[in-house]
């Protein structure tokens, strides 16, 4: 594998972070408790984490913006779009494997 220069990686990391945020805005149809019991975490996990590193380099971002920023539209205008209401199934499945996250 060839070195990667830091400044480079910080790039292509970010590129794929962009892409992955991309995907998820377009697919709709893919709901968070989805996301949650097949790969544990959803668009909102990513929200609190880029939360995070903003306020990690001494950025203010309130939970509203940083949701937006994931989603690409403030998050009850996407919940009253895509959201749909989750069976007995999924819930059962999401309180049984619920991720605990850092």
């Amino acid at each position: 594998m060839a070195e990667i220069d830091e400044t480079t990686r910080i790039e292509l990391e970010a590129a794929a972070f962009r892409r992955l945020v991309s995907h998820l805005r377009n697919r709709t149809d893919v709901q968070n408790i989805d996301l949650m019991n097949l790969a544990g975490f959803c668009r909102n996990c990513l929200s609190n984490w880029y939360r995070d590193a903003a306020e990690e380099r001494g950025v203010t971002l309130d939970k509203e913006a940083a949701r937006e920023i994931i989603y690409g539209m403030p998050y009850s205008d996407w919940r009253a779009l895509h959201q749909t209401e989750a069976g007995p199934d999924k819930q059962a499945a999401f309180e049984k494997a619920r991720p605990k996250h850092d």
